[in-house]
């Protein structure tokens, strides 16, 4: 494979789970030489400000991400109640004050990014360090878009580390996308849709577009117009892009047309397990021929409320495997003597364990693919996010099966946890998938060293661009061109129509001036 000298690179990652994907490519171009500076706010709490893999730019920030996703959860949960309840007849009205409680709270944070890139480019002592470094390059992550904004105004060349965007899944902005096959995230859908449900569809479809508009643009519009020329949007930005390292593959997503510039590199975090702790190693073992099934609930999850905690442990001290519960709360009073409480376990190694026969997990797309690289199956309860649907592509590939929290207790816990390991059909689905990701010309990881140094060495990737983002929406759509044959067809009718009227209207004339 063809390398590049060490060039200088700068980050701009979003915090949480999200940092843990950036960090794995970070490890990987620091490996080949390469010179990194990270952007990262002040309260940042995943992302340190020494390390030794980069330098850092640190932004002062008055509020915290953190508390953004506790209150985030908080929501979630009283959202899932509250829905469960609408079967009961609870009000929909306070389901509906949630939810615009939530997009509130995802407007107030891309004011927060906006703020952060307006004190950076303020700031004459950052800004000149910035100019004086020379960067070839702006790796981003566009689930928040100061990343983007800060390249455009320091012109320089874009690799995204991407599946989500500022306003939902980065396809849909980039790469045709029709609804009546390709379910939109949220929607709760697969790629094979009835009549009904390509209406949901296309009505889940609008959601991202008035999100962006009413959410994500008025946060950067003053940010476009003090220190930009031209008329431009977010989503122009994410489309001028020239790499999306896109984190996802075609085992697990569905079918769709997309770009030249859009690398899928699903499970480039995962490699071959390694050894366990002697500890870890020596639980594990002593599950014997029953096995052990290991639990977590993300990042961004650090327990369970305690009641659902308590039920969730009453089901594991039922069972013969030994399970391994990654659970930072109280521990529950009905916690079992073959249940081990860790405040973090190594997922990767764990999961390569011969001794795992399950999974119990939220969704997360880092644990997904994870669990398909090793061949696991899935027990998901899905929280928030895109997690229901990552589990829906693998429950629709008969790998996994899907709780929801809302109908989580502890029957429907034990019923499911049976079902996925003593029918063997979901652990052939998903070691077949296993099979089918790890079969491939060149590892994942590979491919995205190989394109944030080819966009360094060709200072960008214009040819691998459409140039649709440039036209208006009615061109795109050739509703223009359609007009025109409209107008010329019907030039065209009424031509001919009025040709026989006039030849009708002679040949009567004719015929009234002979019988006269």
């Amino acid at each position: 494979m063809v390398s590049c000298d060490g060039g200088n690179i700068l980050v701009f990652p979003v915090d949480g789970s999200h940092w843990v994907n950036m960090k794995v490519i970070l490890v990987e171009l620091h490996s080949r030489g390469h010179n990194l500076t990270v952007i990262r706010a002040s309260n940042s709490w995943y992302i340190p400000e020494q390390s030794p893999l980069y330098t850092s730019i640190t932004v002062e920030m008055d509020e915290s991400m953190e508390d953004f996703f506790d209150v985030y959860l908080d929501e979630q949960l009283r959202v899932s109640k509250c829905f469960h309840a609408q079967r009961e007849g609870a009000s929909f009205w306070t389901f509906l004050k949630l939810t615009t409680h939530f997009l509130s709270m995802v407007s107030k944070a891309h004011e927060m990014w906006a703020e952060a890139f307006i004190k950076i480019v303020e700031d004459q002592k950052v800004l000149q360090s910035i100019l004086d470094s020379k960067y070839e390059l702006m790796l981003t992550d566009p689930a928040m878009a100061p990343g983007l904004y800060l390249a455009k105004f320091l012109k320089l060349p874009v690799v995204l580390n991407v599946r989500w965007i500022t306003s939902g899944e980065g396809h849909f902005v980039l790469a045709p996308s029709p609804l009546s096959y390709i379910p939109v995230p949220g929607s709760g859908l697969t790629d094979k849709m009835n009549f009904i449900q390509r209406v949901k569809n296309f009505l889940f479809s609008t959601i991202g577009l008035v999100q962006q508009k009413v959410m994500v643009e008025p946060s950067y519009f003053a940010v476009r117009e003090k220190y930009f020329e031209g008329r431009f949007d977010t989503i122009s930005l994410l489309q001028e892009a020239d790499i999306w390292l896109f984190r996802s593959d075609f085992v697990f997503e569905y079918p769709r047309p997309t770009m030249p510039n859009v690398v899928y590199i699903g499970g480039f975090q995962c490699k071959p397990a390694q050894p366990l702790p002697a500890d870890l190693e020596e639980f594990v073992q002593s599950a014997g021929e029953n096995g052990v099934i290991i639990m977590t609930l993300g990042t961004l999850v650090n327990a369970l409320p305690a009641d659902l905690a308590d039920e969730v442990a009453r089901v594991f001290a039922k069972l013969p495997q030994k399970v391994i519960w990654r659970h930072n709360g109280a521990t529950p009073s009905t916690l079992g003597n073959n249940t081990l409480i860790v405040d973090w376990m190594p997922q990767k190694d764990l999961l390569g364990h011969p001794q795992i026969k399950l999974f119990v997990a939220h969704g997360g797309t880092n644990g997904v693919q994870e669990a398909i690289y090793h061949g696991v199956p899935v027990l998901g309860i899905p929280l928030f996010f895109d997690q229901y649907d990552n589990l829906l592509r693998l429950q629709d590939r008969g790998a996994a099966k899907i709780l929801e929290l809302s109908d989580l207790n502890a029957d429907t816990f034990e019923q499911g946890i049976q079902e996925v390991l003593h029918t063997d059909s979901y652990r052939m689905n998903i070691q077949r998938m296993s099979r089918l990701h790890r079969d491939q010309p060149l590892a994942p990881m590979d491919q995205a060293v190989f394109w944030v140094e080819y966009v360094m060495r060709h200072k960008g990737a214009p040819h691998l661009r459409t140039e649709a983002y440039r036209m208006p929406w009615y061109s795109y759509y050739s509703l223009d061109v359609l007009l025109l044959m409209l107008t010329v067809l019907t030039a065209l009718i009424v031509s001919t129509l009025c040709v026989f009227r006039f030849l009708c209207c002679r040949r009567r004339k004719n015929s009234k001036a002979k019988q006269n």
